[in-house]
């Protein structure tokens, strides 16, 4: 290697390889997206160029004159990637049929084809909704059947003089009202719709209608502003309406007072009911007190947020979410006979004393027979 040359790559500013102005025609080819060099035509006489790495190859004796053969791979398809091509129809269908025999029972085949149905009728717009906003298929096929467990499995609950509900007409429930939270009104909603195939139309309060969702949902169950107008149309209208006089007075009433009625306001239920001469049903509700037993209040918060309380129970807000979990207890529900409002004069709606005896009426009835039930009652959770 003593008599190797050496070739200068650009020193002292001449002109060589990788130095000068123009690139060489190895950097074109070795760029990306450029042309290789082209080489010039040979003769079928004159002899192939030798290129560069041929003679250095050549001079350090590192050539070869056999190239290696690679053997050419067979293509690889899918069906050798992966033995199983896919999952056959039989097995689709299969897992479709057990899926729905799961969630529709063994009649899925008619379950399914009517919720089809109410899928087509909910997007065509094919659906009735009455002058209330009240959905009569919304209420029965979502908020009845999400319903129906807690009352039946979590609350047990009892039902008695259910006979005592008009099967048809016009009809003013009344109930005493507690539990914090009122969940009463919807197991009484429930409750008389399981036992007398009737649609129980409640009385809600402003707070009620001015909450986004729960205005919309309340609307669509059947529930309406608590006004005289509105009870008096719906009484005409043959309804069965709902009525908690006791308001929030009842349900945010401390533990230490359960059931003991508060006041009745001012009889208007009783005005609506002398007007449209429809028989009043007394309703007496036990067990929602012992849900949420209400030991403590916030009222500067609850005014604040504009509320009527803050509720502190003895899980609540100690638990967080897991104190919001109702206690299981025990409800009996009794339905009394009716008081009738047809044999009074005409204009005794507009008589304060006869609209407050009728009022006192019904609040004694109820709570002589929360004092009754109670008795009977083994336990608060049986």
């Amino acid at each position: 290697m003593g008599d190797a040359e050496i070739i200068p790559i650009g020193t002292r500013g001449r002109p060589g390889r990788g130095a000068g102005q123009q690139p060489s025609s190895a950097a074109r080819g070795l760029a990306t997206g450029g042309k290789p060099p082209a080489r010039r035509a040979v003769t079928p006489d004159e002899p192939d160029p030798v290129t560069g790495e041929e003679v250095e190859a050549a001079e350090t004796g590192a050539g070869t004159t056999s190239e290696i053969e690679v053997p050419e791979r067979a293509p690889v398809t899918t069906r050798e990637r992966g033995p199983h091509a896919g999952i056959p129809t039989s097995d689709w269908l299969a897992a479709f049929q057990y899926a729905a025999r799961e969630v529709f029972g063994e009649q899925w085949e008619p379950q399914l084809a009517r919720f089809l149905a109410f899928l087509r009728r909910r997007v065509t717009g094919d659906y009735v909704v009455d002058e209330y906003g009240f959905d009569q298929e919304i209420a029965q096929r979502f908020f009845m059947a999400a319903l129906r467990p807690i009352a039946q499995k979590w609350f047990r609950i009892e039902v008695r003089g259910a006979e005592n509900i008009p099967t048809d007409g016009g009809a003013l429930v009344v109930s005493n009202h507690s539990g914090t939270v009122p969940v009463d009104g919807l197991m009484t909603m429930v409750s008389i719709h399981d036992h007398t195939g009737r649609f129980l139309r409640p009385l809600g309060a402003d707070l009620v209608f001015r909450m986004p969702v729960v205005s919309t949902m309340a609307r669509k169950g059947g529930a309406t502003l608590a006004c005289n107008e509105d009870a008096e149309r719906m009484l005409r209208g043959g309804e069965l309406v709902g009525v908690w006089p006791e308001g929030f007075k009842g349900i945010g009433k401390p533990y230490s007072d359960r059931y003991k009625l508060q006041r009745f306001g001012r009889g208007g239920f009783v005005s609506a009911a002398l007007r449209t001469g429809v028989p009043i049903v007394p309703l007496s509700v036990v067990g929602a007190e012992e849900i949420y037993p209400l030991v403590g209040n916030i009222p500067s918060l609850a005014r604040l947020l504009g509320i009527p309380y803050i509720p502190i129970t003895p899980l609540f807000p100690l638990l967080g979410p897991l104190g919001l979990v109702p206690l299981p207890s025990k409800w009996l529900l009794e339905f009394g006979e009716p008081i009738r409002t047809d044999d009074f004069e005409a204009g005794a709606a507009d008589d304060p004393m006869l609209v407050f005896n009728v009022t006192d009426q019904v609040r004694e009835t109820i709570q002589q027979t929360l004092y009754s039930l109670l008795m009977k009652r083994q336990s608060v959770f049986r």
